[in-house]
């Protein structure tokens, strides 16, 4: 059997996707835990705050790029400045519409070994996701 990862975050604006993401997820018995936020200041508020609220660390999490508010750049900007025990080895997957090359260079430039995917997320990315990571 495939190794569970223990958390999942999903960070997407919209809550359709979140909720075929996260049903793609537990279907595929990919991990123990979902956390999904629908902004990059609610899921950085979350990361910091998880000494106090108990809720699981995420291991990876799948991050649009196109938010309103603070896109999925800007988060990955806040997310570098963080301590490095809120990070704490966790894989960042852009999961989006675009299929812009640029985008997928960007994605690479923030050294978090940060992937690019094009969403609806997959069976098959999963696959590809635990065996590269987990």
């Amino acid at each position: 059997m495939d190794k569970k990862v223990n958390c999942v975050m999903l960070v997407d604006d919209n809550p359709d996707d979140n909720f075929f993401h996260e049903r793609v997820i537990r279907k595929n018995d990919f991990a123990d835990h979902v956390v999904a936020k629908q902004t990059g200041k609610e899921a950085l508020e979350y990361l910091k705050g998880k000494e106090v609220h108990g809720g699981p660390h995420p291991d990876l999490i799948f991050l649009d790029i196109n938010m309103p508010g603070m896109n999925g750049w800007e988060f990955l900007e806040a997310y570098n400045k963080l301590e490095e025990h809120f990070k704490s080895k966790v894989i960042v997957v852009m999961l989006t519409t675009s299929e812009n090359p640029a985008d997928q260079l960007k994605a690479q430039s923030f050294g978090l070994g940060a992937e690019f995917k094009t969403k609806p997320l997959a069976k098959e990315m999963l696959d590809e996701i635990r065996k590269k990571y987990f």
